[in-house]
C-alpha cells in the first residue's frame, strides 16, 4: 500500500543544491530519478526529480503495528511528494481491502495527524537553502495506491475484476454502490501485459504488477504534482485579480502628472506576475516528456483527465490573458498620458516662448 502525500513548498527548488545540502548533512541516500522499466527516449522526466530516502517510520494500522518506507522526491517547480509504503503479505482480498481503508483512516486527508508535518519538517528544514521563495500556501494533495505483486494462482490482469471486488479499494465506501457508479470507478483501466493492470480514480488507485515496476506509481505521483501547482497558480490568479482592479482604479484616481508613472510602474508589475506563472507553468506541464510507449502514455493523460488538470490549466490559461490584457491597455494608456503631458508641455514652452518675444519687443 503506498500513500502519497504533495505539499506546494516554494516558487521554485534547485534540484542540485538539494543533491549537494542533503548528501553532506548525511540524511540518507539521494539520487535523480527515471523511470524504473521505460527507455529514457520513451517516457522520461524533463528536469528529473530528486529522490531522497527517508527514515522508516511506524504507524499503526488496522490494530497493529508496521514498519513503513519513506521517500520525498522533489520537483523542480515546487513540489515535494513524499510516498509511504506499508509492505503486507499473505492475506485474504477482504482482509487487503480492510487494511487499504485503514490506511486512509490513519493518515488520510481528512484525518489529523502529524505523520505529515513531521516528513515535511524534516525535508523543508535541512533544505531551506535551496528554496526559492518558500511557499506558506498549505497546498496537498494525496493519493492512495494499492498494489498487489502476485496471487495465490496465475491470474491475467483482464479476469481481476471478476475474481475479486474492487470497488472497496477504489471507493473507500463500505455500503454497496449502484451498477452505474461501480461502472464508473472501473471505467479507466489499463493493461498492457496479460499479466498487470492499472485502475485509476480521482484519489485512489489499484496495480496489479508482478514485476515490482514503479512506472505507474510514478506516474500518478507526477500528474498530482501537476496538479497541484496549477491549482497553486489558479488560487493565485484568483486572490490577485481583485488586487490589480483595485490598483487600476487607484491609478486612475492619481492625479495626471502622476498617472503615467503609475500606470507604468503597474504594467511592470504585471508582467512580472505574467512572466513567472508562465515560466513555473511551463515546467509544471511539461514535467514528463511522452513520445514512444504508447502504454504509460495512455495512463498518464487519463490520470491527467481524472485529476482535472487540463480544465484547472485552461482557468490559468484564461486569467492570465486578462492580466496580459489589463497589461496591454495599462502600457497603452501610460503612453497615451505621457503623450499628453508632452503635447502640454509643448503648448506651454511655446506660450512662454512668445511671451518672452513680446516682452523683448
Amino acid at each position: 500500500m503506498i500513500a502519497l502525500r504533495l505539499f506546494d513548498i516554494a516558487y521554485s527548488i534547485n534540484l542540485t543544491k538539494v543533491e549537494s545540502l542533503w548528501s553532506s548533512g548525511s540524511n540518507g541516500q539521494v539520487s535523480r530519478s527515471r523511470l524504473s522499466s521505460t527507455p529514457e527516449k520513451a517516457l522520461t522526466f524533463d528536469v528529473p526529480p530528486v529522490l531522497l530516502q527517508l527514515e522508516p517510520i511506524t504507524l499503526f494500522v488496522g490494530g497493529s503495528s508496521c514498519q513503513a518506507t519513506v521517500s520525498g522526491r522533489l520537483y523542480e517547480f515546487g513540489v515535494v511528494a513524499f510516498s509511504v509504503r506499508i509492505p503486507v503479505t499473505k492475506m485474504t482480498w477482504p482482509m487487503y481491502c480492510n487494511l487499504v481503508n485503514s490506511v486512509d483512516q490513519m493518515i488520510g486527508p481528512n484525518v489529523e495527524t502529524n505523520v505529515w508535518k513531521e516528513l515535511l519538517e524534516s525535508v523543508t528544514g535541512p533544505l531551506n537553502a535551496a528554496l526559492t521563495r518558500p511557499s506558506h500556501s498549505l497546498l496537498e494533495e494525496d493519493h492512495l495506491i494499492a498494489v498487489v505483486q502476485q496471487w495465490n494462482r496465475p491470474v491475467k490482469g483482464s479476469d481481476v475484476p471478476e475474481l475479486v471486488d474492487l470497488i472497496p479499494i477504489l471507493s473507500g465506501e463500505q455500503r454497496s454502490l449502484s451498477e452505474s457508479a461501480r461502472q464508473d470507478l472501473l471505467k479507466q483501466r489499463f493493461s498492457y501485459y496479460e499479466d498487470d493492470l492499472a485502475v485509476v480514480t480521482w484519489d485512489r488507485a489499484f496495480i496489479y504488477e508482478p514485476r515490482s515496476d514503479s512506472d505507474v506509481t510514478d506516474i500518478f505521483e507526477a500528474a498530482n504534482a501537476q496538479l497541484l501547482e496549477f491549482r497553486y497558480y489558479d488560487e493565485l490568479l484568483d486572490d490577485e485579480l481583485p488586487r490589480m482592479y483595485e490598483l487600476v482604479n487607484k491609478a486612475r484616481r492619481a492625479t495626471n502628472l502622476l498617472a503615467p508613472r503609475r500606470f507604468a510602474d503597474l504594467a511592470r508589475k504585471l508582467y512580472t506576475l505574467v512572466a513567472e506563472v508562465t515560466e513555473l507553468t511551463e515546467k509544471a506541464d511539461n514535467v514528463l516528456q511522452v513520445t514512444e510507449d504508447v502504454y504509460l502514455a495512455r495512463i498518464y493523460l487519463a490520470s491527467l483527465k481524472i485529476f482535472r488538470v487540463p480544465a484547472i490549466s485552461a482557468a490559468v490559461d484564461r486569467k492570465l490573458s486578462i492580466v496580459k490584457d489589463t497589461y496591454a491597455a495599462l502600457y497603452a494608456e501610460a503612453s497615451g498620458s505621457r503623450g499628453e503631458l508632452l503635447e502640454i508641455a509643448i503648448v506651454i514652452l511655446i506660450v512662454i516662448e512668445i511671451g518672452i518675444a513680446l516682452i523683448w519687443h
